[in-house]
């Protein structure tokens, strides 16, 4: 059962009991009172102006992507855990490796809100229409070419090559296609071995030549391990250089039957997420960043997360803006291939809080 909370502001009853005392005194106040954990909603005035209201939302099942969609989160998942029932901002919080798990955790009612790769969530709101809107943007780009010797210097290097990569299916695959194929080489023309990143991790430590697709941290944690092993090609210089658009690799999204039955639920996870991503990707608070991300599991360890988190570029785009950089980031890759986000472009109603 999803844990709810209850705020009841006691306004008319302190006035109600100071007119009955006879007592003119205006300095009665109000006093939020604490729910215990099974009253079940959490609520919240109806306007700012307005203390006789009150409305009941239910607290959301939220759940991440590990790896760098999952980054910004950490913040939010330990103030929540450490907070009071009527401080809570989720009813859970969950991090899955697999994207398919986190789509079907969306659609079955197992998770109201969730981190995702952006390409996923389009996918998503296609197969299944106004399913899902999307909150904000989370992360930009976090792909890198690594290699162990110094043969790729451009993107055109990589044909006629072996390049073990992680993330078929979604975001990685289809930006490594689209850059390829904008620097003259066919996709075709390289052999890409789809693997986990541990297994591409395993292949490159092994290897005496090998070349890898890896976002961090997996990025990060090989170079760590491997001395060897360069960064070749950043894919967020190699956009960049072929499009105007920001490569936007993860974001927020929510069930809209959760939006509509609980809007003061979404503004106020939306509130602590920001919050979250400001202190994930502030540099003073890296060690203690660090030891979040570890600690829920996101990265394998504290070590690997401190040198991760400078590049996972951290953001949170809401709104306007987000629709924009979603809607830039999309049209490339309908573009180039549409079966890389469900077949068609989403449409406006997709995009939580932007005109």
């Amino acid at each position: 059962m999803k844990l709810k909370k209850q705020l009841s502001l006691l306004l008319c009853g302190a006035l109600m009991a100071s007119a009955l005392a006879g007592c003119g005194n205006g300095g009665s106040s109000s006093s939020a009172s604490g729910s215990d954990s099974t009253s079940g909603s959490q609520s919240a005035s109806t306007s700012a102006g307005d203390t006789s209201q009150s409305e009941a939302y239910v607290l959301p099942d939220f759940m991440v992507l590990s790896g760098p969609t999952g980054v910004g989160a950490a913040k939010l998942m330990a103030d929540n855990e450490a907070a009071e029932s009527y401080d809570k901002v989720a009813a859970s919080s969950t991090v899955e490796a697999d994207n398919q798990a986190v789509s079907s955790a969306l659609i079955n009612g197992d998770a109201d809100i969730a981190a995702v790769a952006t390409n996923v969530a389009a996918t998503l709101v296609n197969k299944n229409p106004e399913s899902i809107q999307v909150l904000a943007v989370n992360t930009l780009g976090v792909l890198y070419i690594l290699e162990k010797g110094d043969t790729v210097t451009s993107m055109a290097d990589l044909a006629g090559k072996t390049v073990y990569a992680t993330g078929e299916g979604a975001n990685p695959q289809y930006v490594l296609n689209y850059l390829l194929t904008e620097n003259g080489v066919d996709p075709a023309d390289v052999d890409i071995q789809w693997m986990t990143a541990q297994e591409v991790t395993a292949q490159m430590v092994s290897s005496e030549d090998g070349i890898c697709m890896l976002p961090v941290p997996a990025a990060t944690a090989l170079m760590i391990q491997d001395s060897g092993v360069r960064q070749a090609l950043s894919l967020s210089e190699e956009w960049s250089s072929v499009s105007d658009g920001e490569l936007a690799m993860g974001c927020i999204v929510a069930r809209t039957d959760y939006i509509e039955e609980n809007p003061q639920g979404v503004e106020a996870f939306l509130s602590a997420y920001e919050d979250s991503i400001a202190y994930m990707s502030d540099p003073d608070n890296l060690e203690d960043a660090a030891e979040l991300v570890a600690q829920y599991g996101i990265t394998t360890n504290a070590n690997i997360a401190k040198a991760a988190i400078p590049q996972c570029n951290l953001v949170c785009l809401t709104g306007d803006e987000m629709k924009s950089v979603l809607e830039a980031y999309y049209q490339v890759l309908f573009d180039a291939d549409p079966t890389s986000i469900g077949g068609a472009l989403p449409d406006a109603s997709f995009y939580y809080g932007a005109q």
